[in-house]
């Protein structure tokens, strides 16, 4: 090898990597650096060290994949896939060109007769992964178009038919990786773009440990590659990332499957590569389709329908602590409508195992909405274009999230994608040809028989957003018979309990399981650390009960008056909302938290509006308090520390997330909460500058002094 003036350490890491892409994952290896001829029988075919794409591999792809296409249709691809458009910006040629290279090409040419045609030229073969050309390059100079005089060395580039797909930045083991998106990739982006036109993801690492990250991504967002299978426990290697994502069929369905451009939100698309666990779920998940859909061509007889009582106000009769085999395949899949004594109809399938593809879950926080898209376009393009995907949640918040997700990733067309309001719109929208509709559980409200469903597809996949709370009851009977042939996936970020039979009998077993511990260990949510500060609560008067006896002895309450009240005694909500309780809880919060972005959940939505309006007055007093502090101190650094704190309780903004209800107006103000400022705030948002930002945009905002949120259920950001 010719003498370098590379770093050893950083030349042995780089070493390392070729070898382990050439000798374990079967990849071509050719290294660059000052021994690359040029011309089209040169080292690698490229005319200079401008050209980024390798044209001769290229069109040797072409040639190979599009047998049919005239020689100018392939020319016409070259062009297209090498061209570089100074208007444009870096996320926008990428996004295009990501596009052809999953689908191919649009070329136009005349054929025999003279007929102009279009057609598409394919770039990859996905399908089978030995049908390309798999080329890493060492030490690669590429010189920038914008800024011809700068010339940067790529330490590994992986290219697939001549396209540079991967570029792996590389530093010596004893170095913090962060160096090579900070000192090198950041830089390479903004001087070399067009070598990152094509490129599905980043990776950086120092030979031990690797991070990947796509063209958008801050290093915050830059993830580890620790399993490439759910059982492993988990290693931080190097080694495990490069047989994940670069062992060739796992790059290409990476590329094909695994990447999106999320424009839902304000400000810049971002473009999305999927993380690990969500990559291995929703493999599985697709997997279990494929199943279903081997299982479902034994059977010419899909459905059935019978007849069972249900026990009275029982949904399942006492389980036992485990259910054998037989009662997790019992015909009837499950009795919902409790307390009914009527005969309700219940489908029974001609395999316990059909319509079941399995509960998914993984914690809050690690992108279940992201999974559901890759998982449905995933089926549509490995598995079947026919499938209709019915995604419906309980509600109307979680609705407008994954339509927003799905049409802001392009997954969906908003303009022709129908929400369906009703079970009777849903039931026309069924007939027609939708790839995806939107709906809530709430909307299988009418009552249904066996010789009237909705539908009788059996190309219809229900995935059901936190499946564990929408399966009980008459909606969830409704459903199940509005859709008879229906598969159903659960989707759900609450690990199911062990006496859930009932979630399980719909959907089937785990098909996935990312808990909230590994989510954690990986990065993907934040660390959760509890302090024990509750309000204490105790009994003031130890003959309270004997109190209570006696009043309700005087009230001669008949028997149902006597089980309503004691089912409110067996509640604790008026305790925990007890004027004093707040007034203590927000007394000790505007005194102890002093620093970052705080969310407080809260029982319900009036006690959100209550604690708002207890902790806004001790607040000012508090700030009121630190300003006379920095008056009256003679200290220099005690003044400005106490000026600092006074300025910044000054300019932090509390206010309530809470969802829009009917009359909501009427009923906050039974409690002297007037709701109507906070709402024109969560649904205008702040103004900053020339532009709006929303409330979650401005509590992500590190900077933004929107620091404390008042929220009493998940608030989806």
């Amino acid at each position: 090898m010719a003498y370098t003036d590379i770093n050893s350490e950083d030349q042995l890491v780089q070493t390392t990597f070729a070898e382990h892409l050439r000798d374990v994952l079967g990849w071509e290896s050719v290294y660059a650096y000052n021994e690359e001829t040029f011309g089209p029988d040169g080292t690698l075919g490229r005319t200079d060290k401008r050209e980024v794409v390798l044209t001769r591999d290229l069109r040797a792809a072409l040639v190979r994949l599009n047998p049919a296409l005239p020689e100018k249709a392939m020319n016409e691809a070259i062009e297209k896939l090498t061209r570089h458009d100074f208007s444009r910006s870096l996320l926008q040629h990428n996004q295009e060109y990501h596009k052809w290279l999953r689908d191919g090409v649009p070329v136009s040419y005349r054929d025999d007769k003279g007929v102009l045609r279009d057609g598409k030229a394919r770039v990859m073969d996905f399908d089978d992964v030995a049908n390309n050309r798999y080329l890493a390059v060492r030490e690669l100079w590429i010189t920038g178009l914008r800024a011809p005089h700068y010339n940067r060395r790529a330490d590994l580039v992986c290219f697939i038919n001549g396209l540079p797909v991967v570029l792996i930045e590389l530093k010596a083991v004893y170095k913090n990786i962060r160096a090579g998106f900070d000192g090198n990739l950041t830089n390479y982006m903004d001087e070399v773009e067009h070598a990152f036109h094509h490129n599905a993801f980043l990776i950086v690492s120092n030979g031990h440990r690797a991070k990947y990250g796509s063209i958008t991504s801050q290093w915050d967002h830059f993830a580890e590659w620790k399993r490439n299978d759910e059982k492993d426990k988990g290693d931080v290697e190097a080694r495990v990332l490069l047989d994940g994502m670069l062992r060739k069929d796992r790059l290409l369905d990476i590329l094909e499957n695994f990447i999106l451009f999320d424009a839902s939100k304000p400000g810049k698309t971002r473009k999305v590569v999927a993380r690990n666990h969500q990559v291995l779920g929703v493999n599985l998940a697709v997997e279990s389709v494929r199943r279903q859909e081997e299982l479902k061509k034994q059977f010419s007889e899909r459905r059935t329908v019978t007849y069972r009582k249900p026990v009275p106000s029982k949904i399942f009769k006492p389980a036992p602590t485990r259910l054998s085999k037989e009662d997790l395949e019992a015909p009837a899949l499950v009795a919902e409508m409790a307390g009914s004594t009527d005969e309700v109809p219940l489908v029974q399938r001609a395999h316990p195992d059909l319509g079941r593809l399995g509960v998914f879950w993984h914690t809050q926080g690690s992108g279940k909405s992201y999974s559901m898209a890759f998982f449905t376009e995933k089926v549509r393009r490995k598995v079947s274009s026919r499938f209709t995907f019915l995604l419906m949640t309980d509600r109307e918040d979680l609705d407008d999230q994954i339509y927003r997700t799905f049409g802001g990733c392009g997954v969906i067309d908003p303009q022709n994608t129908p929400r369906a309001g009703s079970g009777r719109e849903l039931k026309v929208l069924l007939a027609e040809n939708h790839s995806h509709l939107f709906t809530l559980i709430h909307k299988f409200n009418q009552e249904m028989t066996p010789d009237e469903p909705y539908s009788t597809r059996d190309d219809i996949i229900v995935i059901s957003d936190e499946a564990h709370r929408t399966q009980a009851g008459k909606f969830a009977i409704n459903m199940r018979m509005a859709l008879p042939n229906a598969a159903f996936l659960g989707f759900t970020g609450t690990p199911l309990l062990k006496q859930d039979h009932l979630t399980k009998r719909i959907f089937g077993s785990y098909i996935s399981r990312y808990d909230f511990k590994r989510s954690e260990q990986d990065g993907a949510t934040v660390k959760l650390v509890y302090a024990n500060r509750g309000e204490k609560l105790g009994v003031a008067k130890l003959d309270l009960n004997d109190h209570i006896a006696e009043v309700i002895d005087k009230a001669d309450l008949d028997m149902d008056q006597q089980a309503h009240l004691d089912k409110l005694l067996g509640k604790d909500y008026e305790v925990i909302t007890a004027g004093e309780r707040l007034e203590k809880i927000a007394a000790d919060f505007v005194t102890r938290w002093e620093t970052g972005k705080s969310m407080m959940v809260c029982i319900d939505k009036i006690t959100c509006g209550r604690m708002f309006d207890l902790i806004q007055p001790r607040w000012q007093a508090r700030t009121a308090e630190v300003k006379a502090a920095a008056g009256d101190e003679t200290d220099p650094e005690r003044k400005a520390s106490l000026t600092r704190q006074a300025r910044w309780l000054e300019e932090t903004i509390i206010e309530i997330q809470i969802s829009e209800q009917q009359g909501e107006k009427i009923e906050f103000a039974k409690w002297g909460v007037d709701i109507v400022p906070h709402r024109e705030r969560m649904k205008k948002g702040f103004v900053v500058g020339d532009k709006t930002l929303t409330m979650e945009d401005a509590f992500k905002d590190p900077e933004h002094p929107f620091r404390v949120v008042i929220v009493c259920a998940m608030w989806l950001t």
